[in-house]
């Protein structure tokens, strides 16, 4: 058949027995009438949207992913700075890892000085680039410095700052005496007053973001190599992750009048007004991404999942897959969980589309000139395909109307705000990375869309030098998260041709 080509189906299960990431066995060959019915069901158009599942397949697969995969290789998408101390505001968390592999090793050289002599290059040996096989990946662990330009202690225009405070420091006494009595400006501010500078700080900021974000000034916060700590299966299980998914569907997403089950019940869904069902499918086909990540990388170096060798064998486990996706297992709900992955995939791609013009003006400084202007002919590259995509979301219909609008607008973005503090809650170390990350990525995302900013007539291009005199700006967290949230949406796609080709052989 040959729809079976550009066919990529999975079914996600979310159910009280479907958590983060939870223990299952590691059969690896599969019941095939199973897999079919994970990929019989999901095809056509996608709710809320005007394309369909297969134009996606062939879009994402041909032009997306490879040069996406690429990008995200270098060293301005590798290292991304977070908070994994910050403690949950909601409740006490009571999550462990299961497995050694569930920890987050951050970069300990992000305060080095310039005597560091030894290089370290953290990167991951993939044992297979091939997108129709599925072999085994054991990982291969070596290192390298944190760009300088990344850390600041170069700036932009290439002065060292460390020079600058090393000519402060070679002051005389004489010098700081006769430079306090010439030109003495009193800088004392009262607590209130910084308090209220901080108020203020974050009421502006709070305008247009989706997202409580990570102070990185924090003496917590610490990059992390991305390609060094990977997502995948960890067997975070138990009450806490299932409390976090809990709180997320129950108490943030909006739902249908009536809800009786421990997961709110979406199936009348249709009950909702657009910008509702919106934002439950971004959160549904996020939730859908995670779990297709947990069975395409799993440990299978030990069925038990709890493996002490030095260097774990990761790869698919068909039997997770299927007891996660199959239709049966979900009351027939698993396709349409899955078309929301495919869902919150248009919308990220919409907004790096709308957002272009201004991606392409930024630097995506390292402080390497030549790897840094090959990252910004890379990126070009990858927002004019883009661009070109055919049926992008239209976010230009939702919150019309008003006053009630404005006001379901701010309800929306509160509700999303919530979620990305509920990431904090999360007890394993990498499930956490990964998740802050994605719900970052995907609050960027939203903050393009409706923040105002970007909008212009259709048949107009962005006015860029409007945009800067809004002061509106993308930090680059915000930048590194948005292009790896995309990016695991797109290797979400990629793995359910490997998982239905390895199912159906």
């Amino acid at each position: 058949m040959w729809w079976w080509r550009t066919c990529i189906l999975v079914v996600m299960v979310e159910t009280t027995r479907t958590q983060w990431f939870q223990v299952g066995h590691t059969d690896t060959k599969g019941d095939t009438a199973a897999g079919e019915r994970c990929f019989c069901q999901l095809k056509g158009a996608i709710d809320d949207c005007s394309c369909s599942v297969e134009t996606i397949d062939s879009f994402n697969n041909l032009k997306i992913f490879p040069r996406l995969n690429s990008l995200l290789h270098q060293n301005f998408f590798r290292y991304w700075k977070v908070n994994l101390k910050k403690k949950c505001p909601f409740w006490e968390d009571d999550g462990k890892c299961a497995i050694r592999y569930c920890s987050v090793q951050p970069c300990t050289d992000q305060e080095e000085s310039k005597i560091t002599t030894k290089k370290r290059d953290k990167s991951q040996n993939w044992a297979s680039k091939s997108t129709g096989s599925n072999l085994n990946i054991v990982e291969v662990e070596t290192y390298e410095e944190i760009p300088e330009g990344i850390k600041g202690a170069v700036t932009p225009n290439g002065i060292d700052k460390s020079q600058s405070l090393d000519m402060k420091s070679h002051m005389t006494v004489s010098d700081c005496d006769t430079e306090n009595a010439l030109g003495y400006l009193n800088t004392t501010l009262s607590k209130e007053s910084l308090d209220g500078f901080e108020r203020w700080a974050a009421h502006d900021s709070a305008q247009d973001s989706f997202c409580y974000l990570d102070d990185e000034s924090s003496v917590d916060s610490e990059y992390v190599d991305l390609l060094l700590n990977p997502e995948r299966y960890t067997g975070y299980v138990g009450p806490s992750a299932h409390r976090i998914w809990k709180s997320i569907y129950q108490e943030n997403c909006f739902k249908p009048t009536q809800s009786f089950r421990p997961y709110a019940d979406f199936r009348n869904i249709g009950e909702l007004c657009l910008e509702k069902r919106a934002f439950y499918r971004a959160i549904s086909g996020l939730h859908s991404s995670i779990n297709v990540h947990l069975a395409a990388h799993y440990l299978l170096s030990d069925k038990n999942g709890f493996a002490e060798s030095k260097d774990g064998v990761w790869g698919h486990n068909v039997e997770e897959f299927q007891r996660r996706f199959d239709p049966e297992l979900t009351g027939g709900e698993g396709p349409l969980r899955l078309k929301n992955l495919y869902f919150v995939y248009l919308l990220e791609l919409r907004a790096l589309a709308k957002a272009a013009p201004y991606l392409e003006s930024l630097e995506f400084y390292t402080g390497n000139e030549e790897i840094d202007s090959d990252v910004r002919k890379a990126v070009e590259d990858l927002l004019a395909v883009i661009q070109s995509f055919p049926e992008h979301f239209r976010e230009e219909t939702m919150f019309t109307g008003g006053l009630q609008a404005t006001k379901l607008k701010e309800e929306f973005r509160e509700h999303f705000r919530n979620i990305s503090r509920i990431m904090d809650c999360v007890g394993c170390d990498k499930c956490r990375l990964w998740g802050k990350l994605q719900v970052t990525g995907l609050g960027t995302a939203l903050k393009i869309l409706f923040s105002g900013n970007f909008d212009q007539p259709l048949d107009q291009q962005l006015n860029l030098s409007a945009v800067k005199q809004t002061k509106f700006q993308l930090s680059r967290g915000e930048i590194v998260s948005l292009f790896n949230a995309f990016g695991r949406l797109s290797r979400s796609i990629m793995e359910l041709d490997n998982f239905r080709q390895e199912i159906l052989r």
